[in-house]
């Protein structure tokens, strides 16, 4: 088994999910021998997500490895933090500075199966029961479909609409898996995202929650990460 000195992996899950999202990754992780750890963010705002993450930084020693998926994006943008070795993006969000996520999202076609999304009374934005086998993880299994509607958490509208302060992904190295079969964040997106962030790029034949549904090259993307620094 590889040592990684002490390293350990922080996840942020997005929008409509939680830390569970994660769980085929946190165990493979664990038997390569890296310790993973799942930010529990609130989705209430990009500052609350922002502050939620920081928090879960505290809770850490030694140099970490930051990996968000999909709005997640947007919130490990934002580990400044010298301990941070490297960023790894799951079909995210990279908003540049002064961007909301809500224009980098919709900055191209929707896909055809995409779910109508609007906030409720609330504010709050929920996914539709259709949209998690059209869209969220269409190559997911049944099970897997069910555990996501059951354990669902909607995204607050402030999320998407506040700026996002200058990201890390400026000045510490990155990785961007893009989802070529995304049906949630259209891969033209994404292309483009990864290419300005400089990233180092590999894209799949995948849909939008690889974390479910590949979770052995979720693991690959995040090991790479973690051999270079």
């Amino acid at each position: 088994m590889t040592s990684f000195d002490n390293m350990t992996v922080i996840v942020a899950h997005g929008a409509w999910a939680d830390g569970s999202s994660w769980s085929e990754v946190i165990g493979r992780l664990a038997k390569k021998g890296l310790r993973a750890v799942a930010a529990p963010l609130p989705l209430s705002s990009l500052s609350e997500d922002t502050a939620a993450l920081q928090r879960t930084f505290a809770r850490t020693r030694g140099p970490v490895i930051v990996a968000g998926h999909a709005y997640a994006g947007a919130v490990i943008a934002t580990a400044n933090d010298e301990r941070v070795q490297g960023l790894v993006y799951i079909a995210a969000l990279a908003p540049a500075q002064g961007e909301t996520v809500a224009e980098v999202f919709y900055r191209d076609k929707p896909h055809p199966m995409a779910p109508q999304l609007a906030p409720d009374e609330d504010g709050w934005i929920w996914m539709p029961d259709e949209g998690f086998a059209n869209a969220f993880a269409h190559h997911a299994t049944a099970d897997q479909i069910a555990l996501a509607k059951a354990v669902q958490r909607p995204i607050s509208v402030k999320c998407i609409q506040e700026a996002a302060p200058e990201p890390a992904w400026t000045r510490k190295p990155s990785w961007f898996l893009i989802a070529e079969e995304d049906r949630m964040i259209n891969p033209k997106t994404q292309h483009f995202m990864a290419e300005r962030m400089r990233a180092q790029i590999q894209a799949l034949p995948v849909d939008h929650t690889p974390l479910l549904t590949a979770p052995e090259t979720v693991v690959e993307m995040i090991l790479k990460a973690a051999q270079a620094a």
